[in-house]
């Protein structure tokens, strides 16, 4: 069985979504709220999440082999719809922002997992922790590694400062996707993942190494974003 493609977001609190509710580090200095907008790429279309995508979301995610490295279970249409309801309402932080997508393959049009970023406050600017997955039928195409890296450069446009993500240290597939997106590891650890960082503007004192706080995250994932809420929920593979 072949490592999950999904990087998992750290919990944070807010609605109970995919992640477990967890109290969010509160960042100084405020951050205007951000509203995912459409990414497109060669191959792939980020689209902003909605309720609706729960039913398609579902089956994309529904192999059990997506949660060894993140835990949970797939989550039904129903348990989706409803975690998609808390993602889509936002953040109850004015100060963190909430930003999830659904990856849809423009050859197949069909949808293959999703994207997600927490953005709040940290240092000198705003900091995006990010995670992602890829349904098991659509791994090892570099689907995850495209969809992260423009992830990251629209995060880039939107003046972020600084990108982390949180990866098992046995899960190469993800962490490969995190290198590709110009993510390096750091010596710092959360919940027994690795955690990758990448500064995005030069005036982003807090550099890779592992004393800078992690950005904040979402508090409702998707379904193999289970056991964390918010907007980075998958995250790790290819």
């Amino acid at each position: 069985m072949r490592p999950a493609e999904a990087a998992r977001p750290r919990r944070t609190s807010g609605p109970r979504g995919s992640l477990a509710a967890r109290r969010t580090p509160r960042y100084g200095g405020g951050v205007s709220t951000l509203q995912a907008k459409a990414i497109g790429t060669k191959r792939l279309e980020l689209l902003p999440l909605r309720t609706e995508h729960a039913e398609e979301m579902a089956e994309v995610l529904r192999d059990p082999a997506l949660h060894t490295f993140t835990g949970g279970a797939p989550g039904t249409p129903e348990a989706l719809r409803s975690r998609y309801q808390r993602l889509t309402a936002g953040s109850p932080d004015p100060a963190v922002s909430w930003l999830n997508w659904v990856i849809r393959l423009r050859d197949g049009a069909c949808l293959t997992g999703t994207v997600q970023a927490t953005v709040g406050h940290r240092g000198p600017g705003p900091a995006a922790e990010i995670a992602w997955v890829v349904g098991t039928p659509w791994q090892g195409r570099g689907i995850a590694t495209e969809a992260a890296r423009a992830l990251v450069d629209w995060l880039g446009l939107q003046r972020v400062h600084a990108v982390v993500a949180h990866v098992h240290p046995r899960h190469r597939a993800s962490a490969a996707v995190a290198a590709a997106a110009g993510l390096s590891p750091t010596d710092s650890w959360h919940e027994g993942e690795i955690r990758w960082h990448r500064s995005l503007h030069r005036d982003d004192a807090a550099g890779p190494g592992g004393s800078s706080r992690p950005a904040p995250r979402n508090s409702a994932a998707t379904a193999v974003e289970s056991r964390r809420d918010g907007a980075a929920g998958d995250r790790r593979t290819e």
